[in-house]
This record gives structure tokens, C-alpha cells and sequence, in this order.
């Protein structure tokens, strides 16, 4: 018997990258997925998938960013089921103009927003569902950037994935006594669609060296996996060939070819 067999997953951000691969992996596992997202037809696709390879999913499209949408859906998901064991919060985006230069109130409101406020919005939702059965799993999809402040990803996103990360410790310090878990994860930088809004494009050569959404996904499907008196707090994903590292590597090479002259 797969591990999650009998459990309820909700995935947020199914439609594509992280939260597609995530729901495929929960799915192989037992788990019946349900994906949440604002566009229908990327659902039914990873819904497709899913079914395909013999798991369970059902599409709940809602604007995450509204706290009437995520209510309605979790309503949706405690008749039909009864249930929520899973909550994988990825749901998230960027935008371009991301410099305080070119930030706008309406920019800063979309991304914190998309990437805090949803978060929020669903964790408050599950957690009574959780308490009720004593136990479940919160897990989301942080940043590095939401460890050390980014100009790269910009003051909006950085300081939305810094709340996201502080989200998911105090669930921690007040739902354990309940059973409940709850983990934040940290990528670098991921081959998903959301590196089409980089001011300066990436290459596809920079995105075959990255971390892929499966990689991620793999690692949501671990963390879901653990044995209920176990949580992974913080963890952080990263590709081996480190841009920033990379970058820092040739500056020092620079300056001391400098030095010697």
C-alpha cells in the first residue's frame, strides 16, 4: 500500500512547475490530490496526468488571493471528503518591475498577495480540519529569497516569502500540541515558468543546470511521507552549479588576476 493511501491533498499552484510535480508525486503515494489554481485548463492537464498513471485528483479553480475564494474551496473539500491531511501552499508569482524604482502600491499588492496573503488564507482554512483528526502536514513553497533579502527577486518577494517562512514556524509552535506539521521550503533557483518574468532572461542552457520542479516535487512527497511524530521545519533545495556561487568564484578569480598585476 502507497504511504498517503486514504489521505486528502491540496495542492495550490497545481497548474505548472513545483505544484504540478508535487501533486504527481502525492498522487503516486495514494493520495487524492486537489488542485487549485485560477486557470482551469492547466488543472485538468496535471489532472490528466494524475489519472492517467492511476491516481486520484480533483480541479477546485479559485483566485487564492481572495479569502472568500479559499474558504469556499476548503468548504468544498471538507463535504466531499472530510477531510484535508496535505496542504501543499505553492501558489506564488513575480512581476517584473521589481526594483523600488519601478514598484507600484498596486505591484507590491499582487505579489504579496500571491504569495503570502494565499498562504495564509489556506493554512487558516485546513487547520480546522486537521485539529479535528489530530494531525496533517502544511508545506510550503518558501524561497531562498525568503531567507536573504533579494534585489534579484525584488523587495516585494523577498519580504512575502520572509512572511512566508515566519507563517510556517509559528503554526509550529502552536498546532504541534495538535498533531499538526508544518514545513517550509526553501528553493534556489527552479526551472519553472515563473523565471519568464526575470528582468534579464535565463538561458537554456541556466535552466538545464537548475533545480527542476521534479526535484522539488520529490521533496514535498518526502516531507508528506514522514511518520506523524516527525516534522522537517526548514529545509533549503538548491542546484549543485550554484549561480551565485559561480558568480562569486569569478569575481574572486578576477580580483586576485588584478592583484598580480
Amino acid at each position: 500500500m502507497a504511504s498517503l493511501t486514504g489521505k486528502v491533498a491540496w495542492v495550490t499552484g497545481a497548474g505548472s512547475g513545483i505544484g504540478q510535480a508535487a501533486a504527481i508525486a502525492l498522487a503516486k503515494e495514494g493520495a487524492t490530490v486537489v488542485l487549485t489554481g485560477r486557470r482551469k485548463e492547466p488543472l485538468e492537464e496535471t489532472a490528466a496526468a494524475i489519472k492517467q498513471a492511476g491516481g486520484k485528483a480533483v480541479v477546485k479553480t479559485g483566485d487564492l488571493m481572495k479569502a472568500a475564494a479559499v474558504t469556499r474551496i476548503a468548504a468544498d473539500i471538507d463535504k466531499k471528503f472530510g477531510r484535508c491531511d496535505i496542504l501543499v501552499n505553492n501558489a506564488g508569482l513575480n512581476i517584473v518591475e521589481r526594483k523600488w524604482s519601478q514598484l507600484t502600491p498596486a505591484g507590491a499588492e499582487m505579489v504579496i498577495d500571491g504569495n503570502l496573503s494565499s498562504a495564509f488564507y489556506c493554512s487558516t482554512a485546513v487547520l480546522p480540519m486537521m485539529r479535528r483528526h489530530k494531525g496533517g502536514v502544511l508545506i510550503h513553497t518558501s524561497s531562498m529569497a525568503g531567507r536573504q533579502a533579494s534585489i534579484l527577486s525584488g523587495a516585494a518577494y523577498s519580504a512575502a516569502k520572509h512572511g512566508v517562512v515566519a507563517m510556517s514556524h509559528t503554526i509550529n509552535m502552536e498546532e504541534c500540541v495538535n498533531g499538526i506539521r508544518s514545513c517550509v521550503v526553501c528553493p534556489g533557483e527552479v526551472a519553472t515558468p515563473i523565471l519568464d518574468k526575470r528582468p534579464i532572461p535565463i538561458t537554456p542552457e541556466e535552466r538545464a543546470r537548475m533545480a527542476q520542479s521534479e526535484d522539488v516535487g520529490d521533496l514535498i512527497r518526502y516531507v508528506a511521507c514522514l511518520p506523524p511524530h516527525i516534522v522537517i521545519n526548514e529545509v533549503m533545495i538548491n542546484p549543485t552549479w550554484n549561480r551565485g556561487y559561480v558568480a562569486n568564484l569569478q569575481r574572486m578569480a578576477e580580483q586576485q588576476k588584478k592583484a598580480k598585476k
